[in-house]
C-alpha cells in the first residue's frame, strides 16, 4: 500500500513534512517524496495529517470486565499480596468491544497487565488493539513486572497483613532477596540438578527483573512512595519505570536527577484517595520541561482507551509543548515498554501502525479518517 501526499507527524522530527508512506508486509519500506509502486493499493493523503499509531504504556485493557461485572474481572489476584508470577496475557480477552473502539479512535499497541492490589501483582505485556487470539496480537509478551506502592495494597490487603507502607516496602524486599538468593544457587548449581534449589514459581519470575532484563513497573502516586521505589530499586540493582507519578511535578528537580521514565495519569478522574489530591494536567509538562522521558496514559479503564489523544490535549491546554505531548502518546511509551524498535513512530522498518485525521488528534473531534494496524486497515 502506497499512501500518498500527507502530512507526516513522524514523532521524531518537531516539524510535519508532506510525504509519501510505502508500506510491505505489514512494514514501512519507505518514507519519501515521489515514492511509487503500481501493484499496490494507492490512498490519496492530501491535506489529511499522518500519525504514528498512538501507544498506551499504562493500561489495563482487556484484563477488565468490560462491564459484565465481576465474572469478566481479571486484572488484580486477590488471593496474595505476592503474585509476581501472574501474567496478563493469560486475562487478556481479545474479543471485547473496547479494544476496537480503542483501535479506530487510533491507539494501536497497549502495554497491558495486572492492576496495582498486590505488591507484587505480575507481568505486563504489549499488544496490538485489534486480533482474535491474543497470541497474534503480541508485541512483546513480558514488559515489565508490575509493583505497587501507597495506598492500594493497604486497601487490598489490610486483613491479610498490609496495613502501611513500611509492610509494602518490607515484603518487597524481602521477596526480591528471596529471588536473589535462588538465582544464585541455581547459577551456583549449574548443570547439578541435586544442587538446584526447590522449583517457585513467583521466584523464577523475578529472575528478568533481578538480571536487568525488565523493569519493575512501580505503581506510585504520592512523593514519599516514588521515593521509596527509587530507593528499592537501587538497593537491588534493578531497572525501574514510575507509574502515575502525581505528585511528580512537586519533585521534579529530583526525579530528573534519578532519569527514570515516567507514566504521568490517569489525570482526568476524579481525586478519589488522599494520595491523589495534588493531581493536575499540570504534571506531564512540567516533567517534560525538566527533561524527563514522559508518556501519558489512560490506566484504562481509569478513563476510557479511546481517549488517550485527549489526555495528551488537556496536558498541552496546561502548558505541555505540543511536539512533546505527542511524543508522550508514541514514540515514548513505546520505549518506556521496550518496543520501539517495532512501534511509536513513522520510520523504516516498523510496524505499519497509522492514524490520519482531517485535523489534530487531541481535538475533541480529531476526524479520523483510516487507522491501519501492520498495514490493515481497523474496520
Amino acid at each position: 500500500m502506497l499512501i500518498q501526499n500527507g502530512w507526516v507527524h513522524d514523532a521524531i522530527h518537531e516539524e510535519a513534512y508532506q510525504a509519501d508512506i510505502l508500506i510491505r508486509d505489514g512494514k514501512i519500506a519507505a518514507v519519501g517524496t515521489g515514492l511509487r509502486d503500481d501493484e499496490k493499493q494507492t490512498v490519496d493523503a492530501t491535506g489529511l495529517h499522518v500519525y504514528p499509531g498512538f501507544v498506551d504504556a499504562h493500561s489495563h485493557l482487556g484484563l477488565d470486565s468490560d462491564g459484565v461485572g465481576y465474572e469478566g474481572w481479571d486484572y488484580n489476584e486477590m488471593n496474595d499480596p505476592i503474585s509476581p508470577q501472574m501474567r496478563g496475557i493469560d486475562g487478556f480477552k481479545p474479543m471485547q468491544p473496547c479494544l476496537l473502539t480503542a483501535a479506530k479512535a487510533g491507539v494501536t499497541t497497549v502495554c497491558t497487565g495486572p492492576g496495582s492490589a498486590n505488591v507484587l501483582g505480575g507481568t505486563f505485556c504489549a499488544v496490538k488493539t485489534v486480533g482474535k487470539r491474543v497470541d497474534d496480537m503480541v508485541v512483546k509478551e513480558a514488559v515489565a513486572m508490575k509493583c505497587a506502592f501507597g495506598e492500594n495494597p493497604k486497601r487490598c490487603y489490610r486483613d491479610k497483613g498490609v496495613s502501611t507502607r513500611m509492610t509494602t516496602a518490607a515484603m518487597l524486599r524481602e521477596t526480591l532477596f528471596k529471588a536473589r538468593e535462588y538465582l544464585e544457587k541455581k547459577e551456583a548449581a549449574g548443570e547439578d540438578a541435586a544442587k538446584k534449589p526447590a522449583f517457585d514459581m513467583k521466584l523464577e519470575a523475578l529472575i528478568p527483573v533481578l538480571k536487568r532484563e525488565m523493569p519493575l513497573k512501580a505503581h506510585a502516586h504520592a512523593a514519599e512512595d516514588i521515593f521509596t521505589a527509587l530507593r528499592i530499586a537501587k538497593e537491588f540493582n534493578v531497572k525501574i519505570t514510575l507509574e502515575h507519578v502525581t505528585e511528580g511535578h512537586l519533585i521534579a528537580s529530583e526525579l530528573a536527577k534519578e532519569n527514570v521514565p515516567c507514566a504521568v495519569g490517569p489525570s482526568l478522574s476524579h481525586a478519589s484517595k488522599f494520595e491523589l489530591r495534588n493531581k493536575t494536567f499540570d504534571t506531564p509538562g512540567i516533567l517534560a520541561r525538566a527533561g524527563l522521558q514522559v508518556s501519558i496514559i489512560t490506566d484504562a479503564p481509569v478513563i476510557p482507551q479511546e481517549y488517550l489523544p485527549l489526555c495528551a490535549g488537556l496536558a498541552i491546554k496546561h502548558g505541555m509543548d505540543p511536539f512533546a505531548a505527542l511524543q508522550a502518546i508514541t514514540i515514548n511509551p513505546a520505549r518506556h515498554g521496550g518496543i520501539a524498535d517495532r512501534v511509536g513512530s513513522i520510520e523504516v522498518g516498523k510496524d505499519a501502525d497509522l492514524v490520519l485525521c482531517g485535523g489534530s488528534p487531541f481535538d475533541t473531534d480529531p476526524d479520523i479518517r483510516a487507522v491501519y494496524i501492520d498495514g490493515k486497515k481497523v474496520e
